[in-house]
């Protein structure tokens, strides 16, 4: 799979249809960044007319797992990845468009690069974080991700 926004947003509907039927849709990919967007709507929403924690957990763990698959297919190697620890913090109501960004391309890139030089597994720790449109943290997000050579 190549990774653009649309080939992504077609993976969602077929292997993670929660996500897309919840309005969740990559918005851009590069090997550094990625941004998801999610807008608040009646198939998302908790009992507080704001986003469910859980779709905002859908969006940012996307954020990251994508730059996660997009370094394993460049390296070119057989690398297993799963989330082993998530942590998360509600700052402000999620309401209207929410942007999760995740950065730390260059981090997943270089931890996934030693996992091949070494054989070792690899543990990294990645951040996301959850914007509403005029700017303002709704929700930050880590996840510790496993990485390992597979033989």
């Amino acid at each position: 799979m190549s990774f653009t926004s649309k080939k992504i947003n077609i993976f969602l509907l077929f292997k993670l249809p929660a996500a897309y039927f919840t309005g969740i849709r990559v918005k851009s990919i590069t090997a550094k960044c990625s941004v998801v967007v999610v807008r608040h709507r009646w198939i998302n929403q908790n009992p507080f007319k704001s986003i469910f924690w859980a779709v905002q957990g859908m969006a940012s763990e996307l954020t990251t797992g994508i730059l996660v698959m997009k370094a394993i297919k460049d390296s070119g190697k057989n690398i297993s990845m799963l989330v082993t620890k998530m942590n998360a913090i509600f700052t402000k109501k999620a309401t209207g468009k929410v942007y999760f960004k995740c950065v730390e391309g260059e981090l997943i890139k270089n931890a996934i690069r030693k996992a091949i030089e070494t054989g070792e597994g690899q543990t990294i720790t990645v951040k996301s974080e959850g914007v509403n449109e005029k700017g303002d943290l709704v929700s930050s997000f880590e996840y510790e991700w496993s990485l390992k050579l597979k033989s």
